[in-house]
């Protein structure tokens, strides 16, 4: 046991010293070969060839914008899960080299296992462990088997995930967003414990900077306001995404096609409207009524909407989020939720204090509109903790994908 934690710390401390200084793009594939051959973590491309059965339809678990991903089995009986880089990806070798870098110095237990990576002439692939139960989009909106995830299974993949962003905030090696939370970015394994995936849109977040000013990257239905409208990236994104999370585990509605209240703009809206007229429960997956916790349910919800507030200063941080997760409902006091963000929504711009480190927005103070429609064209990417800009958009860029 020892020396398996020695040889995983020295794994480590040698990825961190490759990665102290961004390397440029050509060495970047060059030192990621020598510390994976190094450390056994590089993978013989026809070992995952046979894995996968040559890649086979019938093993595909899915597609995304970096490219497709299937199950394997090692000859070692690992089941493994293989993320292929797909050629036609404008920005996925990009994506490729910011995940691997990532997830080789990320050691969470709900955050998702990288084993190792392939490089095969134009072949790129990642090498994941495989969990087992998929993702909780798949099972809350695509299987017809969302009475699984009873109360006690959503509230536990609530605070697990709220655990993995916390981590990745404050805890990690360095700060990182995630940028794409959101269901089928969360994995669970075979005890039900939550796994955040797909770090191909991750950025490294300064720690001496409020926030940066960035290309849009994500998933509609899931990306803040201010980071939709105007590339303008902090902490408070991920939690924006995780505050959608929560309200879609607990109505079983997805935001991006929500459909139920003609006269709800989207979930957000309509969990906002019942919230302020006292009928928060009707928001509740009818799946949920045999094991629900009531008074759990109405302070999820509430975190749901402060998650989701328009103004991003006004979101609790992760370790906030954490602490409220676990506690009891009646030991928690709770403010109340300003109106969600969304497109349209409105934020007042403040300036951030000196020890505010995960503020969301700086500069001037004025009132900032977000328009009525979405803009899915890309910012170019600057470092900046002047006041929010609007991005010069860049045609090249990664725009933000429908989920």
């Amino acid at each position: 046991m020892t020396k398996s934690k020695s040889k995983s710390k020295g794994f480590i401390k040698k990825i961190i010293k490759i990665f102290k200084f961004w390397p440029t793009q050509g060495e970047n594939v060059e030192d990621l070969e020598k510390i994976a051959a190094q450390e056994q973590k590089q993978f013989p491309f026809e070992i995952l060839v046979a894995a996968t059965k040559k890649f086979h339809h019938t093993q595909k678990l899915g597609e995304g914008g970096f490219g497709p991903v299937y199950k394997g089995k090692l000859d070692d009986g690992r089941e493994i899960a293989v993320k292929k880089l797909s050629n036609s990806s404008g920005q996925g070798k990009k994506e490729f080299q910011n995940e691997a870098k990532l997830l080789a110095r990320v050691q969470h237990r709900n955050v998702v296992n990288l084993l190792g990576y392939c490089v095969h002439g134009a072949e790129k692939l990642l090498v994941y462990e495989y969990v087992v139960n998929e993702s909780i989009d798949k099972i809350l909106f695509k299987s017809g088997k969302r009475e699984v995830l009873d109360w006690k299974k959503r509230y536990d993949i609530m605070a697990g995930v709220a655990k993995g962003l916390l981590y990745l905030h404050e805890d990690a090696h360095c700060r990182i967003i995630h940028r794409d939370i959101k269901g089928s970015n969360i994995l669970l394994d075979d005890k039900w414990v939550p796994k955040i995936a797909d770090f191909g849109m991750a950025r490294l977040y300064p720690e001496n900077q409020t926030h940066v000013n960035t290309r849009v990257a994500g998933t509609n239905g899931y990306m803040a306001p201010e980071y939709l409208m105007h590339g303008h990236l902090s902490v408070k994104a991920d939690v924006f995404s995780f505050g959608v999370v929560i309200l879609e585990l607990i109505s079983g509605q997805k935001n991006s096609r929500f459909k139920h209240d003609p006269e709800s703009e989207n979930l957000l809206a309509w969990a906002y409207k019942l919230y302020k007229n006292g009928q928060s429960l009707d928001i509740m997956d009818p799946t949920l009524v045999s094991s629900a916790v009531p008074d759990q349910i109405i302070m999820c919800i509430k975190l749901g909407l402060l998650c989701t507030q328009s103004d991003p200063q006004l979101r609790p941080d992760m370790r906030r989020v954490v602490l409220i997760l676990s506690r009891k409902p009646a030991t928690v006091a709770l403010e109340e939720p300003t109106g969600p963000g969304y497109p349209g929504s409105r934020y007042r711009n403040r300036r951030p204090t000196a020890s505010s480190s995960t503020a969301g927005t700086s500069g001037e103070s004025n009132s900032r509109s977000f328009g009525s429609t979405t803009n899915t064209k890309s910012a170019t990417a600057t470092a900046s903790t002047s006041g929010l800009k609007s991005p010069i958009y860049d045609p090249h860029g990664k725009r933000p994908v429908q989920d």
